[in-house]
């Protein structure tokens, strides 16, 4: 089925205002959320409303809360989300780094104890946006772990993403790399689920370890796992996350020690810089351009498909869907009514 994106925007802040969440929370929240449908990411969308809702519920979920500065040395700071809608915090403590490194070339920072931040390619675009290049290591402390180490057969960590993001000559291109370290986001297997679709081959395996394409061995027992992106490249990526994002941040890893009932808790570990205290600007951006220039001229292996660059399929993706509207499975929509009729909340 196919909706309008404005009608999703409507229908998303009305549910965050029925959960208490001021009218500019809930315009943030919304506008990421629906922003992730377009660029082609349901797994980070609206999708997920309905866990916020229930995470709400259980008190995890605080709405109307900010960024603390837990403590600050020069252009190091630590921050904590208070349990926050991540969307929000996680974009304060982004703006700090924009404002330090403007000031001082660089800033960097950890975030702990923020619910669900999102899409994270939203944070490099916050950063691009103000000229500045800014590197992401983010990692998940909640549930059960779904994401098997490289050469083990059950969940021992998160989808552990990684953040990337460059500003070029054309502002509105810039070098968006964002991917999880597993095989797929787990947001991913949700939708395939939900779709009663199966995975692609090599990115599930069962409680025995063993390959299978069913997304159900994620969500019903005998559980199984995601596999590592890149194999054990993935596998170590995973790990680094889990150390600054979780470790260094303060806000643990999701090692068996560490509390997981309390919805979905994000952690993360940031670097913002300037480019323009290392290198000439305009000679920076010359070369990249000539280097991506070169880089998409390659042949495409398929005429249909051609090269592209990190950043640039979510544009594709997310002006075909401001023109069509948003693609959503009945499984999701099922979800996402129900929850919004929980709330009192129709869709108009």
């Amino acid at each position: 089925m196919l909706i309008d994106h404005q009608s999703l925007r409507r229908l998303t802040t009305d549910m965050l205002a029925a959960m208490g969440s001021a009218p500019e929370e809930a315009r943030i929240v919304s506008d990421h959320l629906v922003e992730a449908n377009l660029k082609g990411h349901p797994s980070h969308g609206v999708g997920m409303m309905p866990a916020y809702v229930q995470n709400w519920r259980d008190g995890n979920l605080r709405p109307n809360q900010h960024v603390r500065l837990v403590q600050r040395q020069g252009t190091m700071a630590v921050f904590d989300g208070q349990m926050g809608f991540g969307q929000v915090v996680a974009r304060e403590a982004m703006q700090w780094a924009i404002d330090t490194a403007h000031e001082a070339g660089s800033a960097i920072y950890t975030l702990r104890d923020a619910q669900h931040i999102g899409r994270v390619g939203t944070y490099a675009e916050q950063a691009v946006a103000a000229g500045l290049i800014s590197l992401h290591f983010v990692n998940a402390v909640s549930g059960v772990p779904r994401v098997a180490p490289f050469g083990g057969s059950d969940g021992r960590v998160s989808t552990e993403p990684v953040c990337i993001g460059i500003p070029t000559v054309d502002a509105s291109e810039p070098v968006i790399l964002d991917f999880a370290t597993s095989q797929v986001a787990l947001g991913k297997v949700r939708v395939a689920y939900k779709a009663g679709k199966e995975m692609e081959p090599g990115t599930l395996i069962d409680h025995r370890g063993q390959p299978t394409q069913s997304p159900s061995v994620i969500y019903e027992p005998p559980l199984g796992a995601v596999l590592p992106m890149g194999r054990h490249k993935g596998s170590g990526l995973a790990l680094i996350c889990s150390l600054l994002g979780g470790a260094l941040s303060g806000g643990g890893t999701i090692q068996p020690g560490t509390r997981r009932d309390r919805g979905i808790v994000n952690g993360m570990f940031c670097v913002t810089f300037d480019p323009g205290r290392l290198i000439d600007l305009a000679a920076f951006r010359e070369e990249a351009a000539t280097f991506m220039a070169h880089v998409k001229g390659s042949p495409p292996a398929d005429p249909a498909q051609p090269v592209m660059t990190a950043g640039e399929p979510e544009r594709v993706h997310r002006a075909k869907a401001l023109a069509r509207g948003i693609e959503l499975d009945e499984g999701s929509w099922g979800d996402i009514s129900a929850a919004a009729a929980g709330l009192g909340v129709t869709l108009t």
